[in-house]
């Protein structure tokens, strides 16, 4: 027996499923998140210091400075009763060492200026991403920072050329980013990258006890120098000390101070770690620390916090400066 036909309401049903466009709820701003990926970071690594650290620090160097001086002195005094040539020698000695010990510490401070003008410039960029008025005071101070830069000429005057057309904050970071910070980038991501292939070949081939320890301590150093001098900064012991301390920090607060063999399995592959040595191994976890050094300190150098588009990934920077060991150990 056949089955009767069937009549369907199109018209009505897909007016009665219809939904009302003016009862739909809003749809969320994505305005409202942050833009940049390190404020609360960088708000972590530059606190103040104790006042009463500094405090303490400071009389303690002046009650040094102001015994070492009184020694030197009689020290001179007596040299040049008993014996004037000599203890004018002396204090001819002591008057070269004062006069460098005032230019290093000019170079110091120099240094550490240019360094915390760094940092203000990077807080200035992370507040005004809603502020076009603020957006392009901070970004004329990025320029100011570069303009003795004859490495920088062309992005500086590209840059030059195309601000005018944009009329936003976000858009005025994204040519910034694009004609100012990418070149940096780049050679800053060399920069990390030799110096993790410098530890990993170390690591891998002498068999000293201590020489990897040494190597990483000394690498990581000269890349944060390095890479401080490539974003602007300026060389100095204490500059380099504190660059050093923010850097720690950031890896503390971050939780990259680890790595193992999960994160290189997934960056290399289990097939291939199957086949290293327990030594080639070890190079290549210490190879992967230093590369997320140096990525710490490409974000605390940086006068421009990393937008989620230009941030370096850590596998994919690890994989690039690891995997030509890799083939080569092949």
């Amino acid at each position: 027996m056949a089955d009767k036909p069937v009549l369907f309401e199109l018209e009505q049903d897909a007016a009665e499923a219809a939904p009302d466009v003016a009862n739909a709820p809003p749809v969320p701003d994505l305005d409202d998140h942050p833009r940049l990926a390190t404020p609360p970071l960088v708000r972590f690594v530059s606190r103040p210091r104790s006042r009463l650290v500094t405090l303490f620090w400071t009389v303690l160097v002046a009650l040094v400075g102001a015994v070492v001086s009184i020694a030197a002195w009689d020290f001179a005094m007596a040299m040049l009763a008993r014996f004037p040539p000599l203890g004018w020698a002396l204090s001819a000695g002591f008057a070269v060492l004062i006069l460098s010990a005032f230019v290093l510490s000019l170079r110091e401070l120099t240094a550490l200026r240019r360094l915390r003008r760094v940092d203000d410039l990077r807080s200035r960029l992370t507040s005004a991403e809603d502020d076009l008025s603020a957006a392009r005071g901070a970004v004329a101070d990025l320029k100011a920072l570069y303009s003795s830069r004859a490495d920088m000429a062309w992005g500086l005057a590209r840059l030059k050329e195309r601000e005018s057309e944009v009329f936003d904050a976000d858009a005025l970071f994204q040519l910034a980013e694009e004609d100012l910070m990418a070149p940096l980038d780049a050679l800053a991501l060399a920069e990390v990258q030799a110096a993790a292939r410098q530890v990993a070949l170390v690591t891998a081939l002498v068999p000293l006890a201590l020489a990897d320890v040494i190597t990483a301590l000394v690498a990581s150093l000269r890349m944060i120098r390095r890479i401080a001098e490539i974003y602007g900064g300026r060389s100095g012991f204490l500059s380099s000390w504190r660059l050093t301390r923010m850097v720690l920090a950031h890896l503390a607060a971050t939780g990259a101070v680890a790595v193992g063999d999960d994160l290189l399995e997934h960056v290399l592959g289990g097939s291939v770690l199957s086949k290293l040595s327990r030594r080639f191994g070890e190079g290549l976890v210490n190879g992967a620390l230093s590369a997320r050094v140096g990525l710490a300190a490409m974000e605390i150098c940086r006068p421009m916090p990393f937008s989620p588009r230009h941030k370096p990934s850590t596998r994919k920077v690890i994989q690039a400066a690891l995997a030509s060991l890799i083939s080569k150990g092949e």
